[in-house]
């Protein structure tokens, strides 16, 4: 599925997050804190959008995905980014070392794993003790009003907008699917707490229908 839509991936986000895909970014990077010297891992990274903006910082940033075609693309679009490298990887069973990175993050892609748990536990291996998990994911909308919108959003708007900007629609119900089957963010911040993360907080960001979560390793 994701090989399938990975030519039209980051024009398909950008319509149906309305540009706020572009804000998220930035709120994620921010949050990751990249700085020259520095080894990221970003896993479900896709065509590397997202890896492309932590690698401005200077850091050295992996970007690892599960779809060779996300791979393809991405090696393709970013080829002008010195620092950064693609690797075709499995979220729960990493084929890196130990304590390698320096931060682990995740967009949008952590609810597509079918074991997050494992995933979570993953990224808490291969981070340096004191570096940082930053998690972005589709979230519980806090307010009434915020969560009845949204669902008229994803049950009218969205379909609509999907058929004018993706080659492949029906791969996008699997959206809607997989968001309102994902848990809350208390629940996500206590998966993260499960991992061996202290210091486990988020903030929503539009309303909530996103929530970044950020934990760190002890350092030793």
């Amino acid at each position: 599925m994701f090989d399938e839509v990975a030519p039209g991936y980051d024009r398909t986000n950008a319509v149906l997050s309305m540009g706020n895909a572009a804000l998220w970014r930035i709120a994620t990077t921010r949050a990751v804190d990249p700085r020259p010297g520095q080894r990221i891992l970003d896993v479900a990274a896709g065509t590397g959008t997202s890896s492309a903006s932590l690698a401005k910082s200077g850091a050295a940033v992996v970007a690892a995905d599960f779809s060779p075609g996300m791979i393809e693309v991405g090696r393709r679009r970013q080829a002008h980014v010195p620092n950064l490298t693609f690797t075709e990887a499995d979220a729960t069973d990493l084929p890196f070392g130990d304590d390698e990175f320096d931060a682990v993050t995740i967009s949008f892609g952590l609810r597509n794993v079918v074991r997050p748990e494992a995933a979570l536990a993953e990224f808490f291996r291969v981070t340096k003790p004191g570096g940082r998990v930053v998690v972005c994911e589709f979230s519980t909308p806090a307010t009434a009003i915020v969560r009845t919108g949204y669902d008229v959003y994803q049950r009218f708007a969205m379909p609509a907008l999907v058929k004018l900007s993706s080659s492949n629609d029906t791969a996008y119900d699997y959206l809607n699917e997989s968001i309102r089957e994902w848990p809350a963010q208390p629940e996500l911040a206590r998966w993260i707490r499960s991992a061996g993360f202290e210091r486990v907080a988020y903030r929503n960001l539009t309303g909530g229908i996103v929530a970044l979560h950020r934990g760190f390793v002890p350092a030793a």
